[in-house]
């Protein structure tokens, strides 16, 4: 066990080279004030550069939400420029979680709205329990998705599905968020934690440097064309052949036998 970040609102662990991070205000369905925003800044900061760790996941606490979007109190009195700086300030705590250089899980127990649903469209790799419940509900505010969510959710499902969502703010269950591609796995309820831990560890065993280059060369796909994107993969591929690791995998593979990896 790893010592981490102290934090006012999320609990937060490292064991076996998993970070577990979890948002702790179950009484407000875990909504994502100010406070918390900060605090997911601050551990994700930490986590990002911390040697000890390969992988993240992410949760709430309690039985009944992943994350319900912010606290509207620190909406009503928002101004033009007010606005802007609320919503750039947790795209970018969200942009920190999303360009982490390492997978961080998203294990959605329950409900995702709001920002908080925009938090685990921020991560990775999506799991759901059977009664989790995701949205963007901000148009019966008068207001749209204020951290990324209008720009990811159309890359993970397509314009028109999108669009819909937004533009009705209505609540999609979790086995419809899966036949749409939105999250990868639902699972019951009590199998959540476990199943999120045990991605965790199948990824963890892996060559880590390849991980790393993996998650730069799918991420990139958003921001440049086709030519461009093959050009980092290959660029990307020629930097894991030339790795340790390459050379452990291809060996222990042709051995027959299990590579062990030291991540260089």
């Amino acid at each position: 066990m790893v010592n981490t970040p102290p934090t006012e609102t999320l609990m937060v662990r490292v064991d076996s080279r998993i970070g577990f991070v979890t948002i702790n205000r179950p009484d407000k369905m875990n909504a994502l004030n100010q406070r918390v925003r900060a605090d997911l800044r601050s551990v994700f900061g930490y986590l990002k550069t911390s040697p000890d760790v390969d992988i993240v996941i992410i949760t709430g606490a309690g039985q009944k939400a992943f994350a319900a979007g912010t606290d509207i109190s620190e909406l009503k009195s928002l101004t033009n420029e007010s606005g802007r700086e609320f919503s750039a300030s947790g795209q970018s705590v969200l942009n920190l979680i999303e360009n982490l250089g390492k997978p961080v899980i998203a294990a959605i127990n329950g409900y995702a709205l709001g920002g908080g649903f925009e938090l685990a469209l921020a991560c990775h790799i999506r799991l759901a329990s059977e009664d989790a419940r995701l949205g963007l509900p901000e148009v019966n505010l008068g207001l749209i998705p204020g951290y990324g969510g209008t720009q990811r959710l159309g890359q993970l499902i397509g314009t028109g599905r999108a669009l819909e969502m937004i533009l009705t703010g209505d609540h999609i269950d979790a086995r419809e968020a899966l036949r749409i591609g939105l999250i990868n796995r639902v699972v019951p309820k009590q199998d959540l934690a476990a199943a999120a831990e045990d991605l965790a560890r199948t990824i963890s065993r892996k060559g880590q440097l390849a991980i790393r280059m993996a998650l730069k060369a799918v991420g990139v796909t958003r921001e440049v064309n086709l030519t461009d994107g093959q050009a980092l993969e290959a660029s990307l591929f020629g930097i894991c052949c030339a790795s340790d690791d390459a050379k452990e995998g291809t060996a222990a593979f042709l051995e027959k036998r299990k590579p062990e990896f030291r991540n260089r």
